[in-house]
């Protein structure tokens, strides 16, 4: 079943222990969203109609300006640009002079931005600033084929990414080197995880620098770790490993009828019955005439059949409470229903209080 492989890669043989930095964000050492408004030429007819998107043409005519071609009055009517919107994340330490990988997106009625150039492109963050500069060959992850009669789109051609396609120009003003306090930030708050990262950073560094100050931070002393600077001081805690607490999940997307499990999900001891039902409307209609020769009109006369089917299901069936995740599994399986219908029974289940962990639906 759909169901089975769906939880599948969620069952733990054990425990496992996962480094600190992969649990918690430091402090100041993150990055910063850019954003820019560009224009994407030397597409193959693909790009924005210009009559249904007339900032395509705004930022073409200004881009002509600015290289000495006066393009006032003129009437253009180019099929290969588009104009889009530009993103990407400068990382944390990030250095002028380095690259930077970039995000294309069709903002107009673009079919596709395959093959295209990104023009020059200043990305500026949330102050304003202009941090980066864009441009080159636009790799577009989709197809788009259309004929006279058929049109067949393979991912999405309208969006494209520019590996390394951003320069960096401006470095984040931070003096990383002056904190003598590191907060670290769990990813999933958590006390139990807070508290296991701090003994874990204290018997590492063989002193009491962490303290946790709440589910979601752990207060790091870099002045009494006696490292050379904040960076030795992360460097020599962040692999250190520990095994985190999680709290007890099931999400489910109706969408695809995916269903996932934490491995800390438990189910008391509950009776369900579910049955499929299937209701069927069919139209009929029967054309009336009159006689050959004789007064009247021709009439449809609706016709209509409905049928109700309910398909055989298990009854109702007893899941037995279970103690690990395959034990659940097992219970919900026993149902012998599909992995949609099992989302019905999930939210039940969950309303009967049955269900220990939280319900998510995406």
């Amino acid at each position: 079943m759909a169901f089975v492989l769906a939880v599948a890669g969620v069952l733990p043989a054990a425990a496992q222990s996962i480094r600190i930095k992969d649990l918690v964000e430091f402090d100041g050492v993150r990055g910063n969203d850019l954003l820019g408004y560009g224009l994407v030429v030397g597409l193959n007819g693909t790009g924005d109609g210009l009559r249904n998107a007339p900032f395509t043409e705004e930022i073409m005519s200004n881009i002509l300006e600015r290289l000495g071609v006066n393009v006032t009055g003129e009437q253009f009517r180019p099929k290969n640009v588009a104009a889009v919107i530009v993103t990407a994340t400068l990382p944390p330490f990030a250095r002028s002079g380095g690259r930077i990988d970039v995000t294309v997106s069709a903002i107009g009625d673009a079919d596709s931005l395959l093959g295209g150039t990104l023009v020059m492109t200043p990305l500026t963050a949330a102050d304003g600033d202009v941090y980066a500069v864009a441009q080159g060959t636009v790799i577009s992850g989709g197809v788009a084929a259309t004929g006279e009669a058929a049109t067949v789109i393979e991912g999405v051609p309208t969006a494209g990414v520019v590996p390394s396609g951003a320069r960096v120009e401006r470095e984040v003003d931070f003096d990383f080197t002056a904190m003598e306090q590191v907060r670290l930030a769990l990813r999933s708050p958590d006390f139990t995880t807070a508290s296991r990262v701090e003994a874990a950073i204290n018997r590492e560094i063989g002193g009491n620098v962490a303290r946790m100050l709440d589910s979601g931070t752990v207060l790091l002393d870099i002045a009494r770790m006696g490292r050379d600077s904040p960076a030795h001081a992360l460097s020599a805690i962040e692999n250190v490993t520990i095994t985190p607490e999680q709290r007890a999940r099931v999400v489910v997307d109706q969408a695809s009828g995916t269903i996932v499990m934490g491995s800390t999900v438990r189910i008391s001891e509950v009776a369900v019955s579910q049955n499929n039902l299937t209701l069927r409307i069919e139209e009929a209609p029967v054309v009336v005439q009159p006689n050959p020769f004789a007064e009247g009109e021709t009439v449809v006369v609706p016709r209509t059949g409905v049928a109700l089917q309910e398909e055989p299901g298990p009854g109702l069936a007893l899941v037995q409470g279970g103690t690990t995740l395959s034990d659940v599994i097992a219970g919900l399986n026993a149902l012998g229903v599909s992995a949609r219908d099992m989302i019905d029974i999930l939210k039940s289940i969950k309303a009967a209080g049955a269900l220990h962990a939280e319900f998510v639906v995406r």
